[in-house]
């Protein structure tokens, strides 16, 4: 368990790496670690979530979950600088690594700390709860932030979701559907699906 990217304390050795990236046109520079998800490159699903994000109708924060060293929550950003992105990850290195990839990056309109999923999350009424959910955890785990995405949303905020068909995106359509009453499937690619439920 210690050497999972969802532990709360990566049991492997650091080694640090630093590189440059362009998501949606623009240009990031990375340092990641042993222990974190997609420590090589920003993943691909990651990647196809960032360019099909739809900036939601309604006012408000958004909250990463799971956000890693902070792809798609630095990304989201920079992009929409009069909104707060809030990134939160049970991780500790990667929390680390997020916050200096911020500062790195000069995207400073973010909130990064850690937690359980949303355990340590106090606000409510975000405008977008948005993430690329640890399926190694298993899937009762991702339903939970479905759930708890559900109450933190504001009416006619938005809940997005990368997630591979053969990981499991029927059930995760079923749950959200199931929560939200209607789920779009906003784009698909190479088996990646990237879903939207509103809330409403």
């Amino acid at each position: 368990m210690k050497n999972h990217y969802y532990s709360e304390t990566p049991g492997t050795e650091s080694k640090r790496e630093t590189w440059d990236f362009l998501l949606n046109g623009e240009k990031f520079r990375f340092t990641t670690d042993a222990g974190v998800f997609s420590k090589k490159e920003v993943d691909f699903g990651s990647r196809v979530l960032i360019e099909s994000f739809v900036p939601p109708e309604v006012s408000g924060d958004y909250i990463d979950v799971g956000c890693g060293y902070g792809p798609i929550g630095l990304s989201l950003a920079r992009a929409e600088q009069d909104r707060v992105v809030q990134m939160v990850d049970i991780n500790e290195r990667a929390v680390e690594l997020a916050k200096l990839n911020a500062d790195k990056n000069k995207v400073d309109n973010v909130k990064i700390y850690k937690s359980y999923l949303f355990a340590e999350v106090k606000d409510e009424g975000f405008a977008a709860v948005i993430t690329n959910p640890p399926i190694r955890a298993g899937k009762s785990v991702v339903h939970q932030i479905f759930e708890e995405a559900y109450h933190k949303l504001c009416v006619g905020g938005e809940l997005w979701v990368v997630i591979q068909k053969k990981q499991g995106a029927p059930s995760a359509m079923d749950k959200m559907e199931q929560l939200f009453g209607q789920v779009e499937t906003v784009a698909k690619k190479k088996g990646y699906f990237i879903l939207r439920a509103i809330k409403v």
